[in-house]
């Protein structure tokens, strides 16, 4: 029997209701007073690949937008974080990696995309080079999930991901940037690498958005715990390929908590990836329960996710 958030997961009027809720939240929390329109562009940029991942891997069996619904909704949970273009760049770039990863399922001759896909965590790192944690992961998810890892494969990685960092080095390397004795001050490059290597003790992290942190923090883990749960219980219904990707996705919020636990000072961004890679765990469990205790649980989520959105929109003004 069809229940309500059934029927929701399941309408054409999902996405751009939650569309719309965005416009609104993006409003209140600034766009137009502190012209927030590269970190807008990055967020739809990042709501459309995730659509063209969803379409394109079947990651839900029936018709439905609840994925990138879900991302949307839990983006604007945390508001405060909108108006920061790092996490929005990292966001994307991390997006689209899995989008050109994924269509290298099972392909041994799949150098290109793979290239593409690093060179887009290559660029993502320029902005937050921590993003380059997540590169060992990654190969074991191309071995392990994907079976596309070669030696190839591996090597077309390395060059994606030092590709950016070659325009980098040829922007210190330009005229109107070289010192008074014509040669170059590489110490920015140096100066980002050594941010990767500092491990330092953990701190909390610095947005005044404390409580509203944890909150959202508190609320993505529960939803993505059940999420996760749910589909490993129930995975014999999706196909071995799918079981796969989600396999992929499991891994990926794993390790974005780790480092969240072990370094939250990093939160600001983590979070954003967090919510990327457990958004699809999030909707699965919520596009195909249909019990009357999944079905609270499905609107009591929303009721926190906006009352959150509401907290945290106040705490802005």
């Amino acid at each position: 029997m069809k229940r309500p958030q059934n029927i929701i997961a399941e309408s054409g009027l999902t996405l751009p209701v939650a569309a719309l809720f965005s416009v609104v939240v993006w409003l209140l929390a600034g766009l137009v007073q502190h012209q927030l329109w590269p970190q807008l562009a990055c967020f739809v940029a990042t709501v459309y690949v995730l659509v063209e991942l969803t379409n394109q891997n079947a990651l839900l069996r029936v018709r439905s937008r609840m994925v990138s619904s879900t991302f949307i909704v839990l983006s604007c949970a945390s508001s405060f974080l909108l108006p920061q273009m790092t996490g929005g760049i990292a966001q994307l770039c991390m997006v689209v990696s899995f989008l050109l990863l994924f269509t290298t399922y099972q392909t041994s001759h799949s150098a290109g995309r793979i290239f593409y896909a690093f060179a887009a965590v290559g660029l993502g790192s320029l902005a937050f080079v921590q993003m380059l944690w997540y590169v060992p992961v990654l190969w074991i998810l191309m071995a392990t999930q994907l079976q596309s890892i070669n030696w190839r494969t591996w090597l077309a990685s390395m060059l994606g991901l030092a590709t950016p960092y070659w325009f980098a080095l040829v922007w210190l390397l330009l005229p109107f940037n070289l010192t008074a004795d014509w040669t170059a001050d590489l110490s920015p490059l140096a100066d980002h690498f050594a941010l990767l290597a500092d491990i330092s003790r953990p701190s909390l992290p610095t947005t005044p958005y404390l409580l509203g942190s944890i909150l959202v923090l508190a609320l993505t883990l529960i939803l993505g715990a059940v999420g996760i749960t749910h589909f490993w219980q129930y995975s014999f219904e999706d196909k071995i390929r799918i079981r796969l990707l989600y396999g992929f996705f499991t891994a990926m919020t794993a390790f974005t908590v780790f480092l969240i636990l072990v370094q939250p000072q990093h939160f600001d961004v983590l979070m954003r990836l967090l919510t990327l890679c457990a958004c699809p765990l999030i909707a699965h469990v919520l596009t195909f329960t249909s019990s009357r205790l999944s079905n609270i649980l499905f609107f009591v989520a929303l009721a926190l996710a906006i009352a959150l959105t509401v907290f945290n929109l106040i705490g802005n003004v």
